[in-house]
């Protein structure tokens, strides 16, 4: 990373600089309490450690540049998960030569959890790793609307109306999105099962 400066570097400047004033000690407060959360936002679209750690950083600059407006802000931790969830998809649409998404066992499962379970007992991690598979296929399928709800809500630190804040819908919009993607790649995964028994 030449020429960048590291997640705790960044971290490291804005503590540094709280001792300025208040909205500095207001930004240092956000990085230390939200670069989990931010770092999660960013791996869940990029998919890549090194992309995340980038786009994390760049997230907090942008906090560090707009932190005038953070007094105005209601909902800090919206806000910062907004620039996160724009940050990464501008950077995931800069670098989209490929088709496919790794997902992570916390991802996997949080999706899993939304459809019908069809592994049996003995098979169970044979079927885990072609599940993950298909869904890293079939997820970048899905209507963008929908990916992102989907992909958001696999974020920990992220309720439903944290998620409609930062997609900048309604808690409605969330909730029916994620139910059309999980019904939608429940009926995928029945036409696939069907196809290849």
């Amino acid at each position: 990373m030449t020429g960048q400066v590291s997640l705790s570097e960044t971290m490291l400047i804005a503590a540094s600089q709280a001792r300025s004033g208040p909205a500095n000690a207001e930004v240092a407060d956000l990085v230390r309490e939200r670069a989990r959360m931010v770092y999660q936002i960013a791996y869940s679209v990029l998919r890549n450690h090194h992309d995340a750690e980038d786009a994390s950083q760049e997230v907090f600059l942008r906090v560090w540049r707009y932190r005038d407006k953070l007094p105005a802000v209601a909902d800090a931790k919206a806000w910062v998960a907004r620039i996160a969830w724009r940050v990464a998809v501008e950077r995931s649409a800069r670098n989209r030569p490929s088709a496919t998404v790794s997902l992570d066992d916390a991802a996997y499962a949080a999706i899993r959890d939304g459809l019908r379970d069809t592994a049996t007992a003995a098979d169970e991690q044979a079927a885990r790793a072609q599940m993950q598979a298909w869904l890293g296929q079939e997820i970048p399928k899905l209507p963008e609307e929908m990916r992102g709800a989907l992909l958001l809500s696999t974020t920990d630190d992220l309720d439903t109306a944290e998620i409609a804040a930062v997609l900048n819908v309604n808690e409605g919009t969330v909730r029916t999105r994620l139910f059309r993607a999980r019904k939608l790649l429940r009926e995928k995964l029945e036409q696939h099962l069907g196809t290849h028994l």
